[in-house]
């Protein structure tokens, strides 16, 4: 049966099982979703956690959003720039992008989450790179039928309506902005042309 919008497949939402594991088995309470869209991974997150919050700057996507979420009063949506945004200072036990960092600009991105997570609390990276050596172009070449596979066994949806754009990073520079600002981060290369960042931030 094709999924519909409440419950789809693409390239990103192949990593929420890799989200969910990770705050069954931390027990994360409050988590931040950055570039949020709208909102699949906020609805799958809510049940498992204490408060929920998404960032999302595209007007369109964040109304979606808020009728997906309607009725979960643990979930807050904040219709702004991750950078700029209005967020609890607070921090936050957990906090995910998922297909988003690209839109911004990196450091500045994630030299924000690490100050906005808790101590011993997780940083969470779907990301998208582009290709521009001869290993990357040879993992994508060599990963292409088990990305065309998944695609047609789960039926993927490519469009959801969200803006795109076309990373301006590869991973060598992603691994060195990664080194700089969080030490001990571990970067791993995906399939569906995806890499996966892991930062747990030291207990103070």
């Amino acid at each position: 049966m094709k999924k519909t919008m409440d419950d789809y497949w693409n390239h990103n939402t192949a990593y929420h099982r890799w989200i969910l594991r990770t705050v069954e088995r931390q027990g994360h309470r409050d988590v931040l979703d950055v570039g949020c869209g709208e909102g699949l991974l906020l609805q799958r997150l809510a049940p498992l956690v204490s408060t929920v919050t998404g960032v999302e700057p595209d007007a369109e996507a964040l109304e979606r959003a808020r009728v997906r979420l309607a009725g979960l009063p643990t979930a807050r949506l904040v219709p702004d720039r991750f950078e700029q945004a209005a967020l609890d200072e607070a921090g936050y036990d957990l906090i995910t992008f998922v297909a988003s960092l690209h839109h911004m600009e990196p450091r500045r991105a994630l030299s924000r989450a690490a100050r906005l997570l808790r101590p011993g609390g997780d940083l969470l990276v779907v990301g998208l790179a582009a290709n521009r050596s001869p290993v990357d172009w040879a993992f994508s070449a060599l990963t292409l039928p088990a990305a065309r596979i998944g695609s047609l066994a789960h039926h993927e949806t490519r469009d959801i309506g969200v803006p795109v754009a076309e990373p301006p990073e590869d991973l060598r520079e992603i691994r060195r902005t990664a080194g700089e600002l969080l030490p001990g981060a571990r970067i791993r290369r995906g399939l569906y042309y995806r890499y996966l960042l892991r930062w747990t931030r030291p207990a103070d």
